[in-house]
């Protein structure tokens, strides 16, 4: 028999197996902590820390999934590929079920550059209207590029916006392994668009950005007059759990939901005196008794550029009535 001389052998098994390898670190390694931590009989979340947008190697926010006995259903794509890998790492722990669906709360950079690595395995994309006045923006451009700097090599050139497959603009129900899913679109408010979800047998509710759990959310160009009108009318009666966008799900979803609403309904209230007033936005924040938010998380970095928004959004408003 003939045989191979050794530097041939090491050439064949490298043509074999370094395409597997090359697979498995398609992504860079993340450095960070995330657990998963089961809620119901079909659901798990994990939770990003709160902070700025690149803290954490991006893990700021929070994304779950739902376990059937014909596939997962995913909430949000977390904020790299790297952190949406080792979510889907996580899943396969738990489940071989195939990655049928992600329903997506909104189009926001710390949610949905994860959406690749589903895409990939398999999964249908859901996203609420609104979401492609973000994809095809310059904005949304501008963000990838930054992000391509500030979270390298976690975003990368390889990092892209995936375009969903299914656009929600109404509610919306989805069946999969006997469980219902009902997707609820909320329009214009933490976004251009927003999804809640409600996983029925369970009773647990994701609730996307419409909701941050213990810290300061980000205002950006939301509608907030539309935000703090949905968060009054969210129905949370009989829930077993809510899992906001950001922060720790929560077992009491009215108290849960009294944070964002109150600090919303705070801005509006004493921008709405300055705007009334015609004074300068920095006389007015100055001005502003801010100490019942002061040592909430993320107040620092975002409360000021929040009250901006909100000041130019209700100036807007103004104009318009």
């Amino acid at each position: 028999m003939k045989t191979c001389n050794p530097v041939k052998q090491l050439l064949i098994l490298a043509a074999v197996f370094l395409p597997a390898v090359a697979s498995a670190n398609e992504y860079a390694p993340i450095g960070v902590d995330m657990q998963v931590e089961k809620m119901s009989e079909h659901v798990y979340y994990v939770m990003g820390k709160a902070g700025i947008a690149t803290d954490n190697e991006g893990f700021i926010s929070n994304a779950g999934f739902i376990v059937t006995n014909e596939g997962v259903v995913v909430f949000d794509a977390l904020g790299t590929p790297s952190l949406a890998a080792a979510l889907l790492e996580r899943i396969r722990k738990i489940t071989n079920q195939p990655i049928k669906y992600v329903v997506m709360s909104h189009y926001h950079a710390d949610h949905i550059y994860g959406l690749q690595v589903f895409k990939q395995a398999g999964a249908t994309i859901y996203a609420p209207e609104g979401s492609a006045d973000y994809i095809h923006s310059e904005a949304a451009a501008n963000r990838l590029e930054e992000r391509q700097l500030s979270l390298y090599p976690w975003v990368n050139d390889d990092t892209e916006i995936v375009v969903p497959d299914v656009i929600i603009d109404s509610s919306h129900q989805l069946k999969l392994g006997g469980l219902d899913f009902s997707i609820n679109y909320l329009g214009k408010a933490h976004s251009d668009g927003d999804l809640a979800m409600l996983v029925e047998q369970d009773r647990v509710l994701f609730s996307g950005d419409i909701i941050f759990e213990g810290r300061v959310p980000f205002v950006g160009n939301a509608d907030t007059k539309h935000w703090l009108k949905t968060l009054t009318e969210l129905e949370t009666g009989g829930l077993a759990a809510l899992i906001p966008g950001h922060g720790p799900a929560s077992k009491k979803p009215a108290s849960t939901i009294s944070l964002t609403r109150r600090y919303l309904a705070y801005l509006r209230k004493t921008m709405g005196y300055a705007v009334d007033d015609l004074t300068p936005f920095g006389e007015a924040y100055d001005e502003v008794d801010w100490s019942e938010f002061e040592n909430v998380p993320a107040f620092k970095e975002a409360n000021r550029i929040n009250a901006y928004q909100v000041y130019l959004s209700m100036s807007k408003e103004l104009f318009e009535n």
